[in-house]
């Protein structure tokens, strides 16, 4: 944020803001001090265990990581999600560049264990684990085969109502509520978790559906109709169909910067991906406390072989 306003482009009222300490900037100098000298380490230490590196910076940047042997990306969660639409089959390792401000669940390495984390991902010696991804299309055509966290479906303004059928199972409902959330097993613990769905064990191949803030009729004082599509977990082969019955509706795939419109009659389909991300250094204790559930355990952890290639790409 800093870089961005701040040096970048200028912004007089970001600057103002920042000069007079306001709170709602404050936070911006410190970390973006720590981010510098988090990024400044990672060179240094992956070009002294020998690894040719290319860095990209901006979270929007558009890469190819096939001629990559590791993906590293320094920032927060945020950073990692938007990098992972980039990477196929290509492991990928999270440092956390300022863990007093930012989320970095995803994220295993930072300052403090730097040099052997990333020692461990260039030699194929770190845990890593598979996590499943979804698939989103509308009319057929895919959108994304590479969703982490999870998809939102909604009005495109936000306090309109959202006007749609879903699909599941050979059930039918119409529904008007604020959108919906169709979310992976890694990302049960942000937004849907938020909305009052399940923790899914991490690396599992279910998926969940959660509607967020139903709308329910209250012509009946006595007691409101409620819908009954509005919390659904599945897994391989089967799919959730939604029917936009809006104009103007937005699919938001993990996060603000994956927008794709929806219109009216137009059909969208979640399933699980046959892309699943490899992720470094998710190690059990972590994956454990992410998923206190009674759902069937987590796949086991992944120790890849040894690469001769060293070549990544820091984002």
């Amino acid at each position: 944020m800093y870089e961005r306003f701040i040096q970048e482009r200028r912004d007089p009222k970001a600057v103002s803001l920042f000069q007079r300490h306001d709170i709602s900037v404050a936070r911006w100098r410190q970390a973006h001090l720590a981010h510098q000298r988090t990024l400044k380490h990672v060179q240094l230490t992956l070009r002294a265990l020998g690894a040719r590196i290319t860095v990209l910076r901006g979270p929007g940047v558009v890469f190819d990581a096939s001629d990559a042997s590791l993906v590293v990306t320094v920032g927060g969660d945020g950073t990692l999600l938007a990098a992972s639409h980039h990477v196929g089959s290509i492991p990928i390792l999270g440092v956390n560049s300022s863990p007093e401000h930012s989320v970095g669940f995803f994220c295993p390495a930072h300052l403090g264990n730097l040099e052997a984390t990333l020692k461990g991902a260039l030699s194929g010696t770190l845990p890593s684990v598979l996590l499943s991804r979804m698939q989103v299309s509308v009319n057929n055509r895919i959108c994304s085969r590479r969703v982490l966290n999870e998809a939102l479906f909604s009005h495109a303004i936000p306090a309109a109502t959202s006007r749609y059928v879903v699909s599941f199972g050979g059930e039918s409902e119409e529904q008007r509520s604020s959108g919906v959330w169709v979310s992976t097993a890694a990302g049960s613990t942000g937004a849907t978790r938020s909305a009052g769905g399940r923790v899914l064990p991490f690396a599992s191949r279910r998926m969940q559906l959660i509607v967020r803030e139903p709308y329910l009729d209250a012509r009946s004082p006595a007691r409101p109709s409620s819908i009954r599509l509005d919390h659904i977990v599945f897994e391989p082969p089967e799919s959730i169909t939604i029917l936009s019955k809006m104009e103007d509706a937005r699919l938001y795939l993990d996060g603000p910067y994956r927008q794709v419109p929806v219109g009216l009659g137009d059909r969208v389909v979640c399933s699980v991906s046959d892309e699943p991300l490899n992720v470094f250094g998710l190690g059990r204790r972590r994956l454990a406390s992410a998923a206190p559930s009674t759902e069937a355990p987590a796949a086991p952890l992944k120790k890849p072989a040894a690469r001769k290639k060293k070549r990544a790409k820091a984002v």
